[in-house]
């Protein structure tokens, strides 16, 4: 068991559900069953789950090549590639399946088209093109707005709006760690940093400029009369200091200014997504 669970790369996984959960709560401003929530964090950590088990199917001689990798279920030879693969397909039947049925039919098919875009696009394009980010950045920023169709039903401004700030953090998130990891993506062929020349100014500077893209969006939830103060100065003071550790990789091209960076992504999204949720929970 404790192998099937580490295909489904548990701590990615919580952090989907996390997202997906915030996004419910968001949508029904703390008026919902708790039962209908456990529901949808069941179906988003197996729907999660597959993705990340047809991924490691798919990459499981790649994985074998990264020190960051070699050790997981599949290349290690603790579980089969046939294994990983049924269990996958398992989690993803019944994880749409809760979606679809527990939530309604527009959550489920999203997530389905989600899982499907993670296998099918985005992981073959590692290999092939820097834009592979761009194309995970499309099913990456599902879980908020699912979450808010599972409550709603519907798909409404303020779903596309946790949309597009999950899309765009994607960014810098993801270059980030692809900075650090450059070396180790290389041995298995993997571009992920937005410049041909890997490590370098060009790729901090676009890593930069979507970092700053956040500052302007902090400002849509008031605009459209979705959310309060409380939403907009956490998007703003969180974004001010994720552009600011921005600046610092740009500056200094230094790793430890990556790793900043990289930290500041991981408090950055449940930092804003915590504070969006408590201002409809007051």
């Amino acid at each position: 068991m404790k192998e099937y669970v580490q295909l489904t790369k548990p701590r990615l996984s919580a952090l989907v559900v996390f997202s997906a959960a915030t996004g419910f709560v968001i949508a029904t401003s703390g008026h919902f069953e708790y039962s209908t929530l456990m529901w949808l964090m069941l179906g988003g950590y197996l729907v999660t789950g597959a993705s990340n088990g047809f991924n490691q199917v798919m990459e499981k001689d790649l994985d074998k090549l990264m020190e960051r990798t070699m050790n997981r279920p599949i290349p290690s030879g603790r579980l089969s590639a046939r294994a990983a693969f049924l269990a996958s397909l398992l989690m993803g039947v019944f994880g749409v399946s809760i979606l679809w049925v527990k939530m309604n039919a527009l959550c489920g098919v999203l997530s389905l088209l989600s899982m499907i875009l993670y296998t099918v696009i985005y992981t073959p394009a590692k290999r092939v093109t820097p834009f592979a980010v761009l194309i995970g950045a499309f099913p990456g920023a599902f879980p908020p707005m699912l979450g808010w169709i599972a409550a709603r039903n519907t798909i409404g401004m303020e779903a596309v709006l946790l949309y597009a700030v999950q899309f765009i953090w994607q960014f810098p998130h993801f270059w980030s760690i692809a900075w650090i990891l450059h070396d180790d993506y290389l041995r298995a062929g993997f571009r992920m940093l937005p410049s041909v020349g890997g490590r370098n100014s060009s790729s901090a500077f676009q890593t930069l400029v979507y970092t700053a893209c956040l500052l302007p969006m902090s400002f849509l939830p008031q605009a459209f009369h979705i959310a309060g103060w409380i939403t907009t100065l956490s998007l703003l003071v969180c974004g001010a200091i994720f552009t600011w550790q921005s600046i610092g990789l740009y500056r200094t091209l230094e790793m430890k200014a990556a790793h900043r960076l990289m930290f500041g992504s991981f408090l950055y999204l449940p930092a804003v997504q915590l504070s969006w949720m408590i201002e409809k929970l007051l």
